[in-house]
């Protein structure tokens, strides 16, 4: 017997698949590769147990469905199709009271003949107790799941020899149908399990309990319009309890005792996995091991119902009690022994699917990407779905999980990236500040250009008129000093149209060598200290020698510690600080003034603003600071309190410029 013809048992809908790794955290043989954050099952390694699918609250992982094949077959007149029925049915179809009803709408789809595999298993119950009761027996490993037979073939190839030579069940009633029936008949097993699809080619076609049920939905059958019937002959006895944990050992009236018994049991996902790895070290040499993937084949993944262990459990052993209680023990053995000559022997393969463990190194790589510097980080959480950082680390290498699978790596992966996107959003919103500022200076610029052609000539007249009438009157004549008024407003409007030429005309940067130092207290010097004010410069730059348009960065300076002192009309501290590296420097003006109220902060650089009275500021000051920095590729900021229940109250304007522009 070969395994049948089956390429792939379980499909990934990806519109479904929400990766959160629970298929691959119950995927006893990790067959589950992640792309690009989707969870595919790899067939060529998949046993067919179904955990995925059973476990996915998402639905994501589905089985292949028969139930297409399976109509097909149905509706071809020339078949004589046998439904073989597994015993678990009882845990199913629980809202059938009859089984015989349940067998009646079986055969209302159109099938030939329905027979109970647990006849089969009564046939291989006796195979079993005959080859473990033999004195020069080996240990040996049961073989009736096929999904058991799946992983020692794929991933323990060495423990093949130790596979039980006996069919399973299932095969062992296919082979008594077509005895019976002939040859040319199609096989459909129906039952709890998904691996059974691909178990034998002398099985036809496999459908589970689930797509029973829906062919019954699709023709309408039900317990109220068939007729009860029974299983074909032969009918079955104890092999009804195979499909519960421990259900071989009772047939062959064997034990799992501790004290005496020779077989141990395991079934779910992580202990027949144990058993396996303990067997084949040789710490289980003098023991046969009765193993299920499942935990009994009434929690198969082809169940209606996946949960409810203990009713099912319970459910069964009501079945078989009834089933017994009114068994034809004669009858019965007259069917054993007329079919005691059916060749129930079975071979396995050697489809070795392991992956080779890579290199040390390679691994130590990996860990590493994963920010597992030690053997302290490997926390072996499980979130990846993996039982150890070892164990996923190995996974990425050959290209089944990703690094991000990783819980506490893209955790910290996701705080450094909002890091960087606060970081981004902070550069991006003082970009849109520089931009906003830079449109209102170029609007400025043009309105100055033609405001300053405008007043500049009238401006020239009125001053060289009021400077020749001056000349021509006497010295003490009262009229001069209204003349030397007009002068000096007139030069005060000359200023300020000075200062909107700076706008309109495209200022350039004529750098020159300057200690900076030397230069912040030349600045200080060059404005009119109040004595109510100290003034400091502090110094903590290793190189003081910078790059600087000397005339340009003077104003920058003396504006700044001008709107400074004007900040302190009660006395205060000016102290400028002056740092920086090989690649800029940087200046800040702490004043212990009252500060700037925080509606005003953002309107600081726009023309033409200021909180000063009428008369003492034109509101061009730090609109020209602002552009003067900006033309030497600098950045500046500012910080302040008016609010002295927070705390002091003053201001910090700080200019970063790099050293080369």
């Amino acid at each position: 017997m070969g395994h049948a013809n089956r390429n792939k048992l379980v499909f990934t809908v990806k519109d479904r698949c929400k990766v959160c790794y629970t298929c691959v955290r119950e995927c006893p043989v990790k067959t589950i590769k992640i792309i690009n954050g989707q969870a595919e099952v790899l067939s060529e390694r998949c046993i067919g147990c179904g955990n995925c699918v059973s476990v996915c609250s998402q639905n994501a992982k589905v089985y292949f469905d028969s139930t297409q094949l399976v109509e097909n077959m149905l509706a071809d007149t020339n078949n004589k199709v046998v439904a073989c029925v597994a015993p678990s049915f009882a845990a199913d179809f629980v809202d059938i009271d009859d089984y015989k009803t349940l067998i009646g709408m079986i055969r209302k789809l159109g099938f030939y003949k329905v027979l109970d595999v647990a006849f089969g298993a009564d046939l291989v119950s006796k195979a079993y107790k005959k080859i473990i009761e033999e004195e020069q027996s080996m240990s040996l490993i049961s073989s009736d799941c096929p999904a058991i037979v799946f992983y020692v073939e794929h991933f323990h190839p060495e423990l093949v020899k130790n596979l039980t030579p006996i069919a399973s069940p299932l095969v062992a009633i296919s082979r008594v149908a077509r005895k019976k029936f002939g040859n040319d008949i199609k096989v459909v097993f129906i039952g709890p399990c998904v691996a059974k699809k691909a178990e034998s080619n002398e099985v036809d076609e496999a459908l589970t309990f689930n797509e029973l049920r829906q062919l019954f939905t699709k023709y309408n059958i039900n317990k109220d319009n068939v007729t009860p019937t029974e299983f074909d002959a032969p009918l079955s006895g104890k092999g009804a309890i195979f499909p519960i944990s421990r259900g071989l050992l009772q047939n062959v009236n064997k034990t799992d005792d501790i004290v005496e018994g020779q077989i141990i049991v395991a079934s779910g996902k992580n202990n027949f996995k144990e058993a396996i790895k303990e067997f084949e070290k040789g710490e289980l040499s003098k023991f046969h091991l009765e193993l299920l993937c499942c935990n009994g084949c009434i929690m198969g993944p082809g169940m209606t119902e996946r949960n409810k262990y203990f009713y099912k459990r319970s459910q069964i052993s009501k079945f078989v009690k009834n089933k017994l209680q009114n068994l034809d023990y004669k009858v019965w053995n007259e069917e054993l022994e007329k079919y005691k000559d059916i060749d129930l022997s079975q071979t396995f393969s050697i489809l070795d699917r392991r992956y080779d463990i890579p290199e040390e190194t390679e691994i130590e790589n990996v860990l590493l990407k994963m920010g597992k510097k030690s053997p302290s980080d490997q926390l072996n959480c499980g979130a990846c779905g993996y039982d150890t950082c070892l164990e996923h680390a190995i996974a990425v290498i050959n290209g089944y999980a990703e690094n991000e699978m990783c819980l506490p790596y893209s955790i910290e992966k996701l705080h450094n990236s909002i890091g960087q996107l606060n970081l981004s959003n902070e550069k991006l919103a003082n970009a849109r500040l520089a931009l906003e500022q830079s449109e209102k200076l170029a609007h400025m610029g043009q309105l100055s250009a033609g405001i300053a052609h405008e007043l500049n000539n009238p401006l020239g007249v009125i001053t060289m008129y009021s400077n020749l009438v001056m000349e021509d009157l006497k010295k003490d004549d009262p009229m001069i000093r209204d003349l030397e008024l007009i002068v000096e407003q007139a030069n005060r409007c000359k200023n300020i149209v000075g200062g909107l030429l700076n706008f309109a005309r495209k200022n350039q940067v004529r750098p020159n060598e300057a200690d900076i130092v030397e230069f912040a207290y030349r600045s200080i010097e060059s404005v009119v200290i109040p004595k109510n004010i100290k003034t400091s410069v502090v110094s903590k730059i290793a190189d003081s020698t910078v790059m600087i348009d000397i005339d340009q960065m003077m104003q920058v300076f003396t504006n700044i510690e001008k709107n400074a002192i004007e900040a302190m009309p009660n006395g205060g501290e000016l102290r400028v600080e002056i740092d920086g590296d090989e690649k800029s420097f940087e200046v800040k003006f702490i004043d212990s003034g009252l500060g700037i109220s925080e509606e005003n902060m953002d309107k600081l650089f726009t023309p033409f603003f200021t909180t000063k009275e009428s008369g003492k500021g034109t509101g061009l000051g730090l609109p020209l600071v602002y552009g003067i920095i900006k033309m030497h590729n600098g950045k500046i900021a500012v910080k302040s309190n008016n609010d002295i229940t927070i705390g002091k109250t003053g201001t910090t304007f700080i200019l970063t410029i790099p050293r080369i522009n």
